[in-house]
């Protein structure tokens, strides 16, 4: 089951929202970066896009990494990788950009707004 974590900038709160299994099939395909319409998760008249997200075991998803499965790379900032020293590299088990199955959580935000507010739709209960 996919988790869609939505972030609204212009409020600076994040909502969870976990859709049916009948939209979850949409989401499948989209990459990092890709916007998509808000109706798939229950926000009609909005406009997503996919800023990233995490598998069922924990691994990032990275936008430089192609497909949907996990691969090896030399990492030397940036998601999945946080060097203790400048200069460090380590080479680390991440996520393809594309959405698949595997996913649980997929970050997305808000970039067009619809009619009625993101509150008034889901619920007063933001999760920051």
């Amino acid at each position: 089951m996919v988790r869609v974590v939505v972030s609204d900038p212009e409020s600076g709160k994040a909502y969870q929202i976990e859709p049916d299994e009948s939209s979850v099939g949409r989401l499948m395909g989209l990459q990092i970066g890709q916007s998509f319409e808000g109706d798939i998760v229950g926000l009609s008249g909005y406009q997503l896009l996919v800023t990233g997200g995490t598998d069922k075991d924990g691994f990032p998803m990275r936008s430089d990494v192609r497909g949907p499965g996990r691969k090896r790379i030399v990492l030397s900032k940036g998601p999945g990788y946080k060097p203790r020293e400048e200069g460090m590299r380590r080479r680390k088990l991440l996520r393809g950009r594309t959405v698949s199955q595997d996913i649980a959580q997929l970050n997305v935000k808000v970039t067009e707004r619809g009619e009625k507010d993101i509150q008034e739709i889901l619920g007063p209960k933001p999760t920051s």
